[in-house]
């Protein structure tokens, strides 16, 4: 049987030489790959697929990059140290916490696409790009919100998503890796404050509410006004237009009966010019004197009357003896033009004159 304390040194020597067969299957293991699963073996012919980039290590140094298509390597000296994909990726930002301008927390997450440009600067520029890219990408976000006060957040996402893009370009340059945008997922205010949000925009949605429903009363009032103003100058100008073909109205209808009334006194005149018109215009008067006496006493009790009202004769012979007197003067003056410019007017009859002087009294 064995001791104890050889049963120790054996141990001890199987430990050691565990740890041994480790570091050196460490050292004989391939190198883990960035962008992609797993790693190419070697065997000198290789066909490398499209938009990859395989970085190749020749005795531990770097060789060459390796292009699309087919490809030579010297198998146990060459070596594929790294695959990195020349597509574009996406990388979820996780959720952090950032505070704003005016002392508001907010948890919020994004989404980052990235391009590999430079599959050397990736491979030997930095150590783990996708958490370098995502913990640049969570402060600078940090940074451009204590910039902004809550409000000017949810405005204006679009300036902050290009400030985070732009702050990665310039870190990563170095690294070969380019930021082609930024996305913000969610913002995530705290309950408090979306309360007090909520009550704002029912304050504000309320005040335009007022503000339209004040614009409407007054556009109403105005609309009103105007109506009635047009109603009242149109009305105006009906009334003028009405006045004024009622006044030409008038004005033809005072000119036909004028005209009627001298054509109806030319043939009067040249009815009493003819034979018997003398007796016809006697007999007229007559009859307008009668019906004159037929109307008396309608309108009014009040009658006056004249002295001789029976005697017809009598008030015939004095119509007629006006009539005689308002005729004369014109009879006298056309004669007068009538008689030649050297010739002197000769003095009325002793007839005429006894004529005049009876029917003067």
């Amino acid at each position: 049987m064995l001791s104890r304390a050889g049963l120790r040194a054996r141990a001890g020597l199987g430990l050691l030489q565990h740890s041994q067969q480790l570091k050196v299957a460490a050292r004989l293991a391939p190198a883990p790959c960035r962008w992609n699963s797993g790693l190419p073996v070697n065997i000198g012919v290789l066909f490398v697929p499209q938009q990859e980039a395989w970085v190749v290590e020749r005795m531990g140094k770097f060789h060459r990059i390796l292009e699309p298509g087919l490809n030579f390597l010297i198998p146990l000296l060459d070596r594929i140290r790294y695959v990195q994909s020349l597509k574009e990726i996406v990388i979820n930002v996780p959720e952090q916490s950032a505070v704003t301008l005016d002392n508001v927390t907010l948890q919020i997450d994004g989404v980052l696409y990235l391009r590999v440009m430079d599959p050397y600067k990736a491979s030997y520029g930095v150590e783990d790009p996708e958490y370098a890219v995502t913990q640049l990408a969570q402060t600078t976000m940090r940074s451009e919100l204590g910039k902004l006060s809550l409000d000017r957040v949810f405005r204006e996402r679009e300036s902050l998503n290009a400030s985070i893009v732009d702050a990665i370009n310039q870190a990563s340059d170095c690294w070969g890796i380019r930021c082609l945008r930024y996305e913000i997922k969610d913002i995530h205010v705290p309950p408090r404050v979306k309360e007090s949000m909520q009550m704002q925009v029912e304050a504000e949605r309320r005040k335009r509410a007022t503000v339209l429903e004040s614009e409407g009363t007054r556009e109403s009032a105005i609309n009103v006004a105007e109506g009635q103003k047009q109603a009242q100058i149109l009305a105006s100008e009906a009334e003028k237009a009405e006045q004024i073909n009622k006044a030409a109205g008038e004005a033809n209808a005072m000119l036909v009966k004028a005209r009627a009334k001298a054509e109806a006194i030319q043939l009067l005149a040249a009815a009493l010019s003819q034979q018997h018109g003398s007796a016809a215009a006697s007999l007229s008067v007559a009859e307008q004197y009668v019906n004159a006496f037929s109307k008396i006493a309608k309108d009014s009790n009040t009658v006056l009357l004249p002295a001789n009202t029976g005697d017809v004769t009598n008030m015939v012979a004095q119509a007629l003896g006006i009539y005689t007197t308002l005729t004369k003067p014109q009879a006298v003056k056309s004669q007068d033009e009538t008689l030649p410019a050297h010739e002197e007017p000769q003095p009325a009859s002793t007839e005429m004159l006894k004529a005049e002087q009876g029917s003067s009294s």
